[in-house]
Parts: C-alpha cells; structure tokens; sequence
C-alpha cells in the first residue's frame, strides 16, 4: 500500500508540473477574456485535496496539492513546537501562537492553531509583489517603467524594525521599489508602488488562491498561518507566475534584511525566501514570519505568527521555534515520493 500511495503522490506532482505550464499559457494568451474570474475550486481524491483554477474554456489547471491530515512523521516537531509556544505562554510572554510546516518532499504538512488568524502587516508585500510580477507577465517591461518620489507619505505604520528608504526628489524604477518593499521593507517604497498597482490583478492572487480580497482602504486582513503559507508556496512552485517572474520574486525574498527571528533559528549562510511582518493591536503587538527553507534536499515552507504585549520578545520566539523545526528536519530527512 506505501508502495502504491508513493506512485500516486509520483503522478501528482508530474501532473501539477504539467497543468502549471498550461496555466500560465493560457493567462497571459490573448485570446483569453480580460474579465474573466478564476475561482478556485477543491476537489479531494482519496487523501488528497486538489485545488484547480476555474475560469478556462478547456482546462482546469492545478496548482496546489495538499494532504488533507497531519502527517504522523511531523508528530514530533508538533510536539516540540507547541512546547515552545506553551512555555512563553505560561510566563506571560505570549498571548498567542500558530505555526504551520509543508515539507515538499513527501507533501505532508503539521502545525499548531493552523486556522487562527494575526495580522500579518508587511507579510502583505509579498502578494503585492507577485502582483507586480504578473503585471510584467501581461505587460512586459512593467519592472522598468520609472516613477517619480515626490513627496514622504503619511503611512499611518508605526514600524519597530526600519532600514533603508527611498528618498524624496528622485526617480525609481517598479524594480527598485520593490527591492526597497521587500529587501527593506520600506513603507514609502510601498506607498508609492500602492499607488500604481492594478488593484485588480492584486485582488486576484487572493481569489486565485482561494482567499478572500482584501479592501483595499483598510489595513487589517486578518490571515492564517496555513493560508499565508499558500501565498510563498504559489511563488516557490512556479505554478502561479511564470519561471522567470518566480525566480525576480525569489531572489527578492533571499535578499530580505531582516536577520533575527526566524533567520537567527538556523545555522548562517542557510538558503532562505523570507519575509517578515509586525502589526499592532490595543492590547498588544504581533510578529510574523513566512519562509522557505532550502535544508539540501529537504526543502520546507515555514510560517509562523505570534502575539504578546512586549514587541521585543517575540522575534526570539520566533528563532526558538525555527531552532527546533530546522533541527528536526534536519536530524528526520524525508525520502521524496
């Protein structure tokens, strides 16, 4: 039977792979309706949940594959993970926690208050920037049209962690700004890229993928941990943007600044796609995180999401718990199917 579900999950990745170049060729074709709506749509086979893009005329193409139970392989990283997060809670450190884990190799998935929902603040610059890169896909030399910083935005964001910033009175291009949004997570950067995104293709990466729209005038879209985690695995499996837009997208993310939390749980020079993301609340604070983790061949997708009252404390809960998943990991290598 092991023998036999390994060739399925076989077939269903070749198949992903195959369906996902067939996406991509019919969103950007111009035969296709500019008004068309891709809903997403599940289908479950046998231990499997299949979500397909709807929308086409001939195809339903798939782009993501998901276990639908917790793999018993990952039982002991859950334990190990919900320790930590039970540890800061008892000391009144944390309020609360989630994490979730895919590992690619064998598709299986584990985590802790998985459908609980934080605000993932700068965590939102990542579909922004596969916004952006779709927009390039339909009208290339997007990344290259220039834009001019004319004056410092009212951003409304208290921001705990700065770097870099673009500064007023000089022209950048779409590509810059997002190097800025995403290597720095600069708010003036995003500002100004908010203000020429096509909202309509912003709304349809979360369509897209199941999730609802967010509004646009509104900086709260409270989200899950599995359902963020949907957002870096479109990207990771190229099954969303082209190869070429994947990879800007990627090498944007591996140059994310930010070194603590998640970052400092793993030994230097790790290969990591990462973001980072912090909102505020009137009873405290709250510190994401959304990574995937290249552990030779045993890659990952790791987000995780916390909420306390001091903002300094919650980034080493976040290394603590990207310690102990990178160590399991590690020491348990999962066989690809």
């Amino acid at each position: 039977m092991k023998l036999l579900k390994n060739k399925k999950s076989l077939g269903i990745i070749v198949f992903s792979m195959l369906a996902s170049n067939a996406f991509t060729y019919y969103y950007i074709s111009k035969k296709k309706n500019a008004d068309t709506q891709n809903d997403i749509s599940d289908v479950s086979t046998g231990s499997y949940k299949v979500q397909r893009l709807s929308g086409f005329k001939y195809v339903k193409p798939i782009l993501l594959v998901d276990d639908k139970y917790e793999s018993e392989n990952l039982n002991g990283l859950k334990q190990n993970v919900t320790g930590i997060i039970e540890n800061y809670k008892k000391i009144g450190v944390l309020n609360s926690a989630s994490f979730f884990l895919k590992e690619f190799n064998g598709n299986g998935w584990t985590g802790t208050n998985v459908d609980e929902k934080f605000l993932p603040g700068s965590l939102m610059k990542v579909p922004e920037l596969i916004a952006y890169l779709k927009m390039n896909e339909l009208k290339p030399g997007t990344l290259d049209r220039v834009i001019s910083y004319d004056k410092v935005t009212d951003t409304e964001r208290h921001t705990n962690f700065n770097s870099k910033s673009i500064q007023v009175g000089k022209k950048y291009t779409i590509r810059e700004l997002l190097t800025y949004m995403i290597k720095y997570s600069d708010n003036q950067a995003t500002s100004l890229l908010n203000d020429n995104i096509d909202i309509t293709i912003f709304g349809k990466v979360f369509t897209d993928l199941g999730l609802a729209i967010p509004d646009w005038k509104s900086p709260i879209y409270p989200i899950s941990s599995r359902d963020y985690s949907l957002v870096m695995r479109a990207l990771y499996n190229g099954s969303y943007l082209n190869k070429e837009n994947s990879e800007i997208g990627a090498e944007l993310l591996s140059q994310c600044d930010f070194n603590s939390g998640l970052i400092a749980g793993m030994p230097k020079g790790t290969q990591v796609i990462h973001k980072f993301g912090e909102a505020g609340y009137a009873n405290g604070q709250q510190f994401s995180e959304s990574a995937i983790i290249y552990l030779d061949n045993n890659c990952y997708v790791l987000t995780i999401m916390t909420a306390g009252k001091d903002y300094k404390q919650l980034p080493q809960i976040s290394k603590e718990i990207s310690a102990s998943v990178y160590q399991f990991m590690q020491m348990n290598p999962i066989p690809a199917n």
